[in-house]
């Protein structure tokens, strides 16, 4: 009879616990119901600060080729004016990008380089006071180049200049963001080499042998995505980005075609502007777009 009470007694008891164990632990504050999240493992991020305010900081934008940076002129050109340093960085030459018979690679790359520098320049930000860097990498051949080669390269740049924010095309969140050849190896690449350079055993020979100090990045912002939440109001930058976008005859309009530079196609120009200044005298806003990302990638 004591054997069977006790064996009911059991019974109830394991009723009440499985379910406990089954449903895992409590969270910290100890509402029940709730899995308890891992120890150094958090994702919140605090609210961003107001980049336009942004004096004193150091800004590394990374892409593909020359010309992506169309997409961060207008926030470029505000964060060089507001006494930011500006570090670019292009992993290809673009010396593929023309539709003209008669072009070849090494004149076209050559091209691009000088149509990247006038453009920038109208933004106010050039290799003479400025950070340019060019890794010299075929046009469209990207994806095709080692990983680890490109991954140690940004790697290095990270911890050479040690930035307050990147630049970068969107590698995606949520969902991967496909994006064309050169482009997704640039998103990828940039991040992988961003989450390296904050650990000195990645690359160990970069803190031992050049003396480059582990250097953890905390504000990114991704152009080109599908999941933007910050908007840069560059209304009062929309012509400075016109005529710095007009600068690269040999990819926009017919340029691409049969390339007329380097002169600019003054014609072009002029329509754009005058349809700005329309846009502008009737209350238009332009923004930038990016997904912003503020916190270690570094986990």
């Amino acid at each position: 009879m004591k054997t069977k009470k006790m064996r009911l007694i059991l019974m109830s008891l394991l009723v009440i616990i499985l379910p406990l164990s089954i449903s895992g632990q409590t969270d910290p504050t100890g509402q029940p119901g709730q899995t308890a999240q891992p120890q150094g493992r958090s994702r919140t991020q605090k609210p961003p600060d107001d980049i336009s305010k942004w004096t004193n900081k150091t800004i590394m934008w990374i892409g593909a080729h020359p010309d992506d940076e169309t997409l961060s002129y207008g926030t470029l050109s505000m964060l060089k004016a507001n006494g930011n340093k500006i570090i670019m960085v292009w992993y290809t030459t673009g010396n593929k990008g023309s539709r003209d018979l008669t072009m070849t690679s090494e004149r076209l790359a050559q091209i691009r380089k000088a149509e990247s520098e006038k453009a920038m320049g109208e933004l106010g930000i050039s290799p003479a006071t400025d950070t340019f860097i060019w890794f010299g990498y075929p046009d469209g051949m990207l994806e095709y180049v080692p990983a680890l080669e490109l991954t140690e390269k940004i790697c290095r740049v990270i911890r050479q200049y040690h930035p307050d924010a990147v630049f970068s095309f969107d590698p995606g969140s949520t969902n991967t963001r496909w994006h064309k050849t050169d482009h997704r190896a640039s998103a990828f690449i940039t991040v992988d080499g961003v989450r390296a350079a904050a650990y000195f055993l990645y690359f160990p020979s970069q803190f031992t042998h050049e003396g480059l100090q582990p250097h953890t990045v905390r504000d990114f912002f991704f152009y080109d995505s599908r999941e933007n939440n910050y908007q840069v109001d560059v209304t009062g930058l929309s012509e400075k980005r016109i005529r710095a976008r007009a600068w690269y005859v040999s990819q926009f309009g017919q340029g691409n075609i049969k390339y007329s530079g380097p002169e600019l196609d003054q014609t072009r120009l002029n329509n754009l502007l005058k349809t700005n200044t329309e846009s502008m005298a009737k209350g238009d806003k332009v923004y930038e777009n990016f997904r912003r990302l503020t916190g270690s990638m570094s986990f």
